[in-house]
């Protein structure tokens, strides 16, 4: 019994609440799904089966006995009968077992369909959460409670219904049995018996779920430094981190293996336990019933049956701590889901929301306010226009709040104060989809799929075709890069499209912007992390790209805006100056100071700060 339980075993977590109940009745519609009368039907053929596999379960004993009972001496006549006897057992052995697997197959499509729709519910809803949520989370411990949630559904359903229900079936029938033919005193034992085996299974299992909670808890952080580490392999490559990383890891793996150790060893103590519950039972049973054998009132069969009964019976049981620790934990990591599924999407639609209809292309902040914390405002009262077709291009230093505003035109976050406006629209009063349609982005960091070009290219618009894609290609001057490739649009980019290079990747991400063919255009620092030859490049194919575009550009370099039909300067959330690049040469003010810094340490790069300082006239030092 103690080999079995350690190889099945599920374990379990918290105390008995009222939220475990919670969590089953939310789950209980995925199980009966509205409008799937086939699905259905399967749990009621598989519920009937039960039944039919309980019923041939309790015969089996009687025609056992029967055979014992026409074996003794003088009753040679009767081997006919036990030989038909001994058939129909083996008979009701085979009937058992193909109910029991008829019922799985029965059920498989159930359990597998609860399973992908609670699946895609939850990835569903972390799509649609904030980028504050996912800036947060760590995606190997979200993709754990995903892991566990769904992988528990399950064996907690085939617990639930083919080992509780079933096994409190045939409790009620052996107690029936044992009151008709042997009276009371069994049946209470029975029942004494039980109580005593679900109590103390109960309580120890209480004792070991924090043990079992310290463990998961464990095994979800190692998982999640592993994932993080993985994923920033280049960074720790950059700092010869590997053996930190390895140490780290090392000293989180050693934590889980301790919390194990213990959790799996206080199951010694709890099949111990279990085992002298039953075993003092079945002893006392048969002991019983070979007492009453002496004195008349039992056949020898009766001996048999009784074995036969509690053994049956006991077998189920014998699994009760695993079901117990199994459902309970699949019950928590379902809640775990579920609060993923619960956590509230802080960017919502209203329930009326139209769609944006993009007109001429617009755009128009009205005095916003914003802070991604209420204690730290980085957007002041910004207010500007980008009239449609023309292009609008944003510097300041670092931590101004350039790509804020980005990330504010695509509804990321909601602001705290003012309007943004496309075509007279409020963007916070239509759908979301629709917005981030209208809207293309080539970000400074474009990071790919681990698929092919073809594929990280076309995903810029769901419907796609393999010409659209090729065109694209051709747009964004890839195209002859693609065809040098054995595989061509098949070639695979690898993780976060590490296979290509800075300017392959740039190229890759305008093409899925052409694809898309938004009405407007947003250039996130696009070029920042490219040599000045790539950038030249870049240039000119981002420049045919945003033609005839309501274009906004985030810039550090200067020299990549000077065509812009204006320019606004970011200062500690404020916008300090604007106009075009001429114009804000001749006031020498901030943006002056920028592209003076700029065009000497591109000169002088040791000398382009002294250059600055030293000059009188900032123009002159522009020149």
């Amino acid at each position: 019994m103690a080999m079995k339980q350690a190889d099945g075993i599920a374990g379990g977590e918290g105390t008995t609440t009222p939220s475990a109940w919670v969590t089953l009745r939310r789950f209980l519609p995925y199980l009966w799904p509205a409008g799937e009368p086939r699905l259905k039907a399967r749990i009621l053929l598989a519920l009937l089966l039960v039944l039919a596999g309980k019923a041939i379960t309790l015969v089996m004993p009687f025609a056992y006995k029967g055979v014992i009972d026409n074996m003794g001496p003088g009753m040679e006549s009767g081997v006919a009968l036990a030989i038909a006897l001994v058939l129909a057992y083996a008979g009701a052995r085979f009937g058992g077992v193909l109910s029991d697997n008829l019922r799985n197959v029965a059920f498989e499509r159930v359990g597998r369909n609860a399973q992908r729709l609670i699946a895609e519910q939850t990835l569903r809803h972390l799509h649609n959460l904030s980028l504050r949520f996912h800036l947060n989370r760590k995606t190997g411990g979200v993709t754990r409670v995903i892991e566990r949630g769904t992988s528990s559904i399950e064996t907690m359903l085939h617990f639930l219904i083919f080992n509780i229900g079933p096994t409190a079936i045939e409790l009620v029938a052996v107690c029936v049995i044992f009151q008709i033919k042997f009276g009371f005193g069994l049946v209470a034992a029975t029942l004494v018996m039980i109580a005593a085996y679900i109590g103390f299974t109960q309580k120890v299992t209480e004792w070991r779920n924090n043990l079992r909670r310290e463990m998961v808890d464990l095994d979800t952080g190692a998982t999640a430094h592993a994932v993080d580490s993985l994923l920033n392999f280049e960074t720790v490559k950059y700092f010869s981190a590997e053996e930190r990383e390895a140490a780290r890891y090392s000293q989180a793996q050693r934590r889980y293996m301790d919390a194990a150790t213990k959790s799996n060893n206080s199951l010694a103590f709890l099949n111990i336990g279990q085992a002298l519950i039953t075993n003092l039972m079945m002893g006392g049973a048969m002991a019983f019933t070979v007492w009453g054998w002496s004195q008349g009132r039992f056949t020898p069969g009766d001996v048999v049956l009784v074995n036969a009964l509690l053994m049956q019976l006991f077998r189920p049981l014998d699994l009760l701590g695993m079901v117990y620790r199994t459902i309970r934990q699949g019950l928590i990591d379902m809640e775990a889901m579920f609060r993923l599924i619960d956590t509230d999407a802080e960017i919502r639609d209203r329930p009326d929301a139209p769609p944006l209809e993009i007109r001429a292309g617009e755009v128009r902040f009205e005095h916003v306010v914003f802070g991604y914390e209420p204690e730290r405002t980085i957007l002041k009262d910004v207010s500007f226009t980008v009239p449609p077709g023309s292009t609008l291009a944003i510097v300041g230093h670092s931590g101004a709040g350039k790509s804020t505003i980005a990330r504010l035109l695509f509804r990321f976050y909601d602001i705290q104060g003012g309007r943004i406006l496309i075509d007279g629209q409020d963007i916070a009063q239509v759908r979301q989809t629709s917005l981030r349609r209208a809207i293309g982005i080539v970000p400074q960091d474009m990071v790919l799929f681990n698929d092919t070009i073809g594929f990280n290219i076309g995903y810029g618009r769901d419907d796609a075709t393999q010409a659209d894609i090729e065109a694209a290609a051709r747009g964004a001057a890839i195209d002859r890069f693609i065809e040098t490739q054995p595989l061509g649009y098949d070639t695979r980019v690898g993780e976060r499209g590490l296979k290509l290079s800075g300017g392959e990747k740039q190229r890759v991400a305008i093409a899925r912007t052409l694809v898309k063919d938004p009405p407007i255009l947003i250039l996130d620092e696009a070029t920042s992390a490219l040599d000045s030859r790539t950038e030249a490049a870049i240039q000119g194919v981002l420049e045919d790209v945003s033609a005839r575009r309501t274009t906004i550009i985030v810039a550090h370099r200067l020299s990549t805006i000077v065509h812009a039909d204006n320019i606004i300067v970011l200062e500690d959330g404020r916008i300090a100056e604007q106009g075009t690049h001429a114009s804000l040469l001749a006031s020498g003010g901030i943006y002056a100071q920028m592209w003076a810094r700029q065009a000497a340490e591109r000169m002088n790069p040791e000398a382009g700060e002294i250059a600055v300082r030293r000059s009188g006239r900032l123009e002159d030092a522009a020149e």
